[in-house]
C-alpha cells in the first residue's frame, strides 16, 4: 500500500531504477562515446526530444541509445561515422523515431488553445 502511495507522488520506482541503470551504461562508456552520448542526452533534454507522459517510450528511447553507443564502443566505430556530418540532424532523427508526444507538443497545444480562447472573448 505504502509503495503505491509513494509512487503516486514521485512516479514509478522501476522507471527510476531504469534511468539510473541508463546512466550507469553510459558512464561505463570509453571515451570518445562516453562525452558524444552525453552531449545528445543533454540535446534531447533541451529540445524536447525525452517524451512526456509515457515513461516506458523514455526508458526505451535511452536503453537503445545506449545500445548504440556500447556496439560502437566496441566495434570501434569513430563517432563521426555514427551521427553523419550533421549531429542536430541525428538528434532530432534519433528522438524522432520514438512514439510519444513531446514537451513541445504540449506547449503548442497551450499556445494554440491560448490564443483561440482570445478570439472568443472578442467576440
Amino acid at each position: 500500500m505504502a509503495g503505491k502511495w509513494y509512487e503516486l507522488i514521485t512516479g514509478s520506482l522501476a522507471d527510476k531504477k531504469a534511468y539510473r541503470q541508463y546512466k550507469a551504461r553510459i558512464a561505463a562508456l570509453p571515451e570518445p562515446y562516453r562525452t558524444a552520448a552525453n552531449a545528445f542526452e543533454r540535446y534531447f533534454m533541451y529540445n524536447g526530444g525525452i517524451t512526456d507522459g509515457d515513461p516506458a517510450v523514455m526508458v526505451t528511447m535511452l536503453n537503445d541509445f545506449a545500445d548504440l553507443w556500447e556496439r560502437a564502443a566496441v566495434d570501434g566505430t569513430p563517432v563521426d561515422e555514427i551521427v553523419g556530418a550533421d549531429p542536430v540532424e541525428f538528434a532530432e532523427t534519433f528522438a524522432a523515431a520514438y512514439a510519444g508526444k513531446r514537451w513541445i507538443d504540449k506547449e503548442r497545444t497551450r499556445l494554440t488553445d491560448t490564443i483561440k480562447g482570445l478570439g472568443e472573448e472578442e467576440s
